[in-house]
């Protein structure tokens, strides 16, 4: 049996896209439970629960953040893999059977997806998504190919639901504490390239701290910084994606793009190390909703 896990809020949009992606896809018998605390969201989860009796709502009302929405799904969760989404994206029509076929292996214990940008790349904030996205991908081709760790991307993956510990409430990047304590546990990583997601990226500067910061913030966080695993901090990120981002320009304009992201990451990296690491905000102040990627 399968678990798929989206979490949502003021998501009424978008959700039901997101829905119609997974039930096109899914075996009969696998679940859907979609964690939301807001009567608009809700209310999409009900109209749909009512045709398909796989879908479920899991109230949250407290809105303890993401963390603890996604600790209260996997206490209900009946699935042996669980699936993590977002009720923001929308997977590809043929994502679901790359990204479970690793399971076939005992010692796998998670499989990312991959995720695309459905900005428009001839904007400056939509190129910023392409080429990050694109560095992603081939950071994690090379990796899975190297048989080394791999962080799974909140977007879209899946993983064995007994090897999911509970979350910290504080974790700034739940996607990254699944894989780091899978990792810790002697299970690889592996990643499905076909397993498509598709996102939205944000298209301000102000939104794109406000979503970079708490997601970079996460590995910042003791939880993730003091595991002997390793795949993104600012040193590595300058080390392996400098030459990848300036070859990724096709013109002038784009590679002036290019120049502005590496002063924008110098920006975010010293934030986080200011928020994060020093004054040690708390998720409640450093999880800000991104409107403009709805």
């Amino acid at each position: 049996m399968i678990s798929v896990l989206i979490t949502a809020y003021r998501e009424a949009a978008t959700l039901g896209p997101a829905l119609d992606a997974f039930l096109a896809q899914l075996p009969p018998e696998s679940e859907i439970l979609v964690v939301c605390p807001d009567a608009e969201t809700t209310a999409v989860v009900h109209q749909y629960a009512a045709q398909f009796p796989q879908i479920r709502h899991v109230p949250e009302p407290a809105r303890r953040g993401k963390p603890a929405a996604l600790n209260l799904g996997l206490q209900v969760a009946q699935g042996e893999i669980v699936i993590f989404s977002d009720g923001d994206v929308r997977i590809g029509n043929l994502a679901i059977a790359p990204l479970l076929a690793p399971f076939a292996a005992e010692k796998v214990g998670a499989v990312t997806g991959r995720p695309f940008s459905h900005s428009p790349r001839n904007t400056k904030f939509g190129y910023w998504s392409h080429l990050l996205v694109e560095g992603a991908h081939q950071t994690r081709l090379a990796r899975d190919a190297a048989g080394s760790f791999l962080l799974c991307s909140g977007y879209l993956f899946a993983a064995r639901r007994s090897l999911i510990p509970p979350i910290p409430e504080d974790a700034l990047a739940e996607d990254a504490v699944i894989s780091h304590r899978i990792a810790e546990q002697g299970f690889t990583i592996r990643y499905a390239p076909e397993a498509a997601v598709y996102v939205k990226y944000p298209t301000t500067y102000a939104d794109w701290l406000r979503q970079k910061v708490r997601s970079a913030g996460g590995y910042a966080q003791d939880t993730v910084r003091n595991s002997p695993y390793s795949m993104r901090s600012a040193k590595l990120e300058a080390q392996q994606g400098s030459s990848l981002a300036l070859k990724f320009a096709r013109s002038p304009r784009e590679l002036g793009w290019t120049l502005l992201l590496f002063a924008a990451r110098l920006h975010l990296w010293g934030l986080v190390f200011w928020r994060v690491r020093v004054m040690k905000r708390p998720l409640t102040t450093l999880w800000q909703r991104v409107e403009s990627t709805k």
